[in-house]
């Protein structure tokens, strides 16, 4: 007979415990690492409350939690702000479920309107969902060449034409170009950028495994940067940035393939394209790679609304802020951004 489930709060000891859990436990992800509880409280300042579950002492389940609270955007907890995945990772059903138990008690008890999983497998299939996500994941082969030519042609020949245009990457050693790069882009988007310190943090909390990789024409002027993570097998491109002069001379397509043959060479297994929106370009872009998008099982509890939010800018409801951030100088709109992206995670 299987010992009792005990369900706890994190405490500091346990740090050390809960990332080796994370690295063994198949269902955990990069963003269940302890290390992002104290980015989302130092960084943007919110609360966190993270649940583990153990049997005889030992880890068998871990949720983390973030509660945001916004004024503009409303009251809610959420694993994981920021974050492509998150929810419970475990195998341990029981424990499972005491996991989401103790997270529906203290939803309520915090007065949220909703609680959210950002799951990548179905969990509650009954339960409301936002439908507007895909992810897309695909097995690097361990061969350089056979990496080329599973790409499919056109998408190929784009490579092909970034390696011609003589262009350089470089893995830098800190976020200045990278910021640029990325805060100007997002500008050019009508969306606020995360604040310059928050990829600070990121690069010197998980070191090695937060990569800045900046692609520049051979006369040095940078023109497209992505910022990776690395996890167990899996290498995960996700913060990224372009200068308009990148579309002409292929330098994103050459960036995702430098950045996947490098992983080939240091024996990744999976790269992890991130999520998208569907119908979006960044959707098309992905799919261009010949790699197939997989529904994100984002599922909510609802407790003080009646839909699923819509806090992103495909909601028509922002097209009249987005069209006004845009129009702002760079310098202003990364002073005020961080102020307003804090709150959507």
């Amino acid at each position: 007979m299987l010992s009792v489930v005990n369900v706890r709060p994190f405490v500091a000891g346990d740090s050390a415990r809960w990332n080796e859990f994370v690295f063994a436990c198949p269902e955990a992800t990069f963003f269940h690492r302890i290390e992002w509880q104290e980015i989302m409280r130092s960084v943007f300042r919110h609360r966190t409350h993270y649940l583990l579950a153990e049997r005889d002492g030992r880890i068998v389940a871990v949720l983390p939690l973030v509660e945001v609270k916004s004024v503009l955007f409303g009251h809610a907890m959420t694993s994981l702000p920021f974050a492509v995945y998150g929810g419970v990772a475990g195998s341990d059903q029981e424990a499972v479920a005491a996991l989401e138990a103790a997270a529906d008690a203290l939803a309520r008890e915090a007065g949220v309107q909703h609680l959210e999983y950002r799951n990548l497998e179905e969990r509650h299939p009954e339960w409301p969902r936002q439908e507007l996500y895909v992810t897309f994941r695909k097995e690097i082969l361990p061969d350089e060449e056979a990496n080329m030519a599973a790409i499919p042609r056109k998408q190929r020949a784009m490579v092909r034409k970034g390696i011609k245009n003589g262009l350089v990457c470089q893995v830098d050693p800190n976020v200045d170009r990278f910021f640029a790069l990325y805060s100007d882009n997002v500008l050019r988007h009508g969306t606020p950028a995360l604040p310059k310190r928050f990829f600070e943090v990121l690069k010197s909390v998980f070191g090695q495994d937060c990569e800045v990789m900046t692609v520049s024409t051979s006369e040095g002027k940078p023109l497209s940067t992505v910022l990776t993570f690395y996890f167990r097998d899996e290498v995960l491109p996700y913060y990224a940035g372009d200068d308009l002069a990148a579309r002409e001379l292929a330098a994103n397509d050459f960036k995702y393939w430098e950045l996947m043959r490098r992983a080939c060479a240091r024996g990744y297994r999976i790269f992890d394209y991130g999520r998208s929106k569907v119908g979006t370009g960044p959707y098309s872009f992905k799919k261009n790679w010949g790699f197939e998008p997989k529904p994100l099982s984002y599922e909510y509890r609802l407790y003080k609304r009646d839909s699923v939010p819509q806090n992103n800018p495909m909601n028509p409801k922002y097209r009249a802020f987005i069209a006004m951030w845009r129009r702002l100088p760079l310098s202003v709109a990364n002073a005020i951004g961080p102020h307003i992206v804090r709150n959507l995670g």
